[in-house]
């Protein structure tokens, strides 16, 4: 595919503040778009945009975009068996997959994709790039499909920029959702519980990322005047997700109790001993579905493929295992994809046989 373009683009989108940063950064990039949601009678009918600080070109009006009609998604739907589970039948043989630079469930997905499709024959690249520049790329066709779009909350501006020339392959994963997690057997269910527990735990202290994340912002902004955390004798941590996972670790091997600030989905959940905590208010946000999305004209000339890719549906467990196995220091720790997937595969070949055959 063609790099050089994508990297003149990656630079523009960039400087013109298109790029969302990971964990719920919010950008208002958008531009002309007609979107169809599933489920829409009208094809014909225009997303809605805000023309606020449009960095590219003054926007039509569009009529009303309603990202909630893309939620919710029900990951079977459209699933069948592909018309030739062997091999490539009437497809192209080459594609390129786009990644969300740092997102795990994005490389977990894409990987796994590039395993089963090179097995049946296919040339798989990728582009890994920002959110924004890879939604940029498959419109414009320079990226055949990506995995991890978020909606309805984290990318609806993707949508209403880029939709006209998305072709929806529909959603594979339907608990995508901001956490506050704590050890198994902590003595607490509920955030709303929390702020009578501060001597129970680790520091008194709830441990999160980096300061730039929206979890960040939330968790500070939101979550504990929500639940009156301070009050209650907590002080919120802020970090890097390598940090608080080390002190996730360190306080269960100290056998103590231990809050941290997560996200569904995360290898963590598979590695460590943890839960996520009630949250009765809904202060942490609701619940996101994960969506394939592809350029136009994809599924005409990837049949296969694109049945393939309706057919991906991954439980929490399933997408936990595979990232552990992946970037977890007990395994390969982010250094060998294609072997980690491997080693998954090796372990769940039913898995991949389901995908084919549209049972998943």
């Amino acid at each position: 595919m063609r790099k050089s373009k994508l990297t003149a683009l990656a630079a523009g989108l960039v400087a013109g503040g298109l790029v969302l940063a990971a964990c719920g950064s919010d950008d208002d990039a958008t531009d002309d778009a007609d979107v169809t949601a599933p489920g829409d009678d009208d094809p014909d009918e225009d997303p809605d945009e805000d023309p606020d600080d449009d960095p590219v070109d003054e926007p039509a009006d569009n009529g009303d975009f309603d990202a909630a009609a893309w939620a919710p998604c029900t990951t079977t739907e459209g699933a069948a068996a592909i018309p030739d589970p062997e091999g490539t039948g009437d497809d192209q043989t080459d594609l390129t997959i786009g990644i969300f630079d740092g997102w795990d469930e994005s490389y977990a997905s894409a990987y796994l994709f590039q395993a089963v499709l090179q097995d049946m024959g296919y040339s798989v690249d990728f582009e890994e790039l920002e959110a924004g520049v890879t939604y940029a790329g498959v419109a414009a066709g320079d990226i055949d499909f990506m995995t991890d779009g978020w909606l309805p909350v984290t990318h609806p501006q993707y949508l209403e920029q880029y939709g006209d020339d998305l072709e929806s392959l529909g959603c594979w994963y339907d608990n995508a959702k901001l956490t506050i997690a704590v050890n198994e057997d902590a003595p607490v269910q509920s955030l709303a519980e929390l702020a009578d527990y501060a001597d129970e735990f680790t520091g008194s202290a709830v441990y999160g990322i980096d300061a730039g994340a929206g979890l960040t912002d939330i968790t500070d902004n939101v979550v504990f005047p929500t639940y009156e955390l301070e009050a209650g004798g907590w002080s919120f941590l802020d970090s890097s997700t390598p940090a608080m996972l080390a002190q996730l670790q360190a306080s269960l091997d100290d056998g103590e109790n231990v809050v941290v600030t997560l996200w569904h989905p995360h290898w963590a959940y598979d590695a460590f001993p943890i839960r996520d905590l009630e949250d009765p208010e809904g202060a942490l946000g609701e619940t996101e579905f994960i969506y394939n999305f592809a350029r136009s004209g994809f599924e005409a000339d990837f049949p296969n493929v694109a049945q393939l890719v309706r057919n991906l549906s991954m439980t929490p467990d399933e997408l936990a295992e595979l990232e552990n196995i992946m970037f977890s220091e007990d395994h390969y720790d982010g250094d060998d994809h294609e072997a980690a997937v491997a080693e998954w595969i090796a372990d769940n070949q039913e898995f991949v046989d389901n995908l084919k055959a549209g049972t998943l």
